[in-house]
């Protein structure tokens, strides 16, 4: 999700951790023939845990995202002479094939992305489905996420009725399918968590932008030298970006508060709702449903659906 810093000045001596890995996580016992799905740090080198670092020692290969990338994090932990397997978005299905044949030989493999939690807006969801189908074994490390990171930081639900999150991760690159997904998001009731590139920031802030009040935290570069949180309106998120140039680099992390008028109003909506789906079509109901409540059209209609599957199951 985000990159790991990868300068001399961020690496420290890991030696001393690679024995207290050893002596930590040693004991526990790690199953042969097993895929292990292992978080590393997205910026800071030194967030990476005791098992991350025992189990890499452990395993006989690693596939991974981007070899280069991968071996230059080995080195700075002091952790050489390990196969790495390119495992990326391009060849997934057919790498996943070498992982799983591994596997059955009862191989231990590792497997990481360039950065933070594998399979979470990264590579590895298909080989993990891979692994499951054959009836083979798959383990959690967990560790560093941007996205639980930025969660952690904002405050998106304090005060809220809404209850969890929804993750969107990266929105489409195409100027009309992002908007069109920014639109579903306005009627939301939970914090919203996205991911953006930095060339593509400053598109997001203006698709973000007609949510106007609406409260969104960016995170950008997080745990590195240079972090930056910030909370703002939707709406002046395009300028605050303009204003200082370095606010377009690193990774970025985004959690787009809840609306307020969506959670005070989502129960009366659904009231509207039932009430029009009773007489009249789907889209009709949802087409009255939207000049009644001035709500999102595409946000009604996806409740709509929802509420009619939830009348059409079969009650206990």
């Amino acid at each position: 999700m985000t990159h790991a810093d990868s300068s001399p000045l961020a690496r420290p001596d890991f030696g001393p951790a690679l024995a207290a890995a050893r002596a930590a996580a040693g004991p526990q016992h790690y199953p042969a023939g097993t895929l292990y799905m292992v978080a590393t740090p997205i910026g800071n080198l030194a967030d990476v845990s005791l098992r991350a670092l025992h189990v890499l020692q452990l395993a006989d290969a690693i596939a991974c995202e981007d070899t280069r990338h991968t071996q230059q994090l080995l080195r700075a932990y002091g952790i050489d002479g390990k196969p790495l397997l390119p495992l990326h978005e391009h060849n997934e299905a057919e790498a996943a094939q070498a992982v799983l044949e591994r596997l059955r030989q009862g191989q231990r493999v590792a497997y990481v992305s360039d950065a933070g939690t594998p399979a979470v807006s990264d590579p590895g969801a298909r080989l993990v489905a891979a692994v499951r189908a054959a009836g083979l074994a798959a383990s959690p490390l967990p560790g560093a996420s941007s996205v639980t990171a930025a969660l952690s930081v904002a405050g998106a639900v304090a005060g809220s009725d809404a209850t969890g999150f929804v993750f969107a991760g990266f929105l489409p690159a195409k100027s009309g399918e992002r908007a069109t997904a920014v639109q579903r998001l306005a009627a939301e009731p939970r914090a919203v968590v996205l991911l953006e590139a930095p060339h593509r920031m400053a598109a997001l802030a203006g698709a973000l932008a007609p949510l106007g009040e609406r409260p969104v935290t960016l995170a950008r570069e997080l745990t590195k030298q240079f972090e930056q949180v910030a909370t703002l309106p939707c709406a002046g998120l395009a300028t605050w970006l303009a204003a200082d140039p370095q606010r377009l680099r690193g990774e970025f992390a985004l959690v787009l508060h809840p609306a307020a008028a969506a959670v005070q109003n989502a129960d009366e909506h659904d009231r509207v709702l039932l009430t029009l789906l009773a007489e009249l079509p789907l889209k009709q109901a949802v087409k009255l449903a939207t000049e009644l409540t001035g709500a999102p059209r595409n946000a009604l209609y996806e409740r709509a659906l929802g509420l009619k599957a939830d009348n059409a199951a079969p009650k206990d």
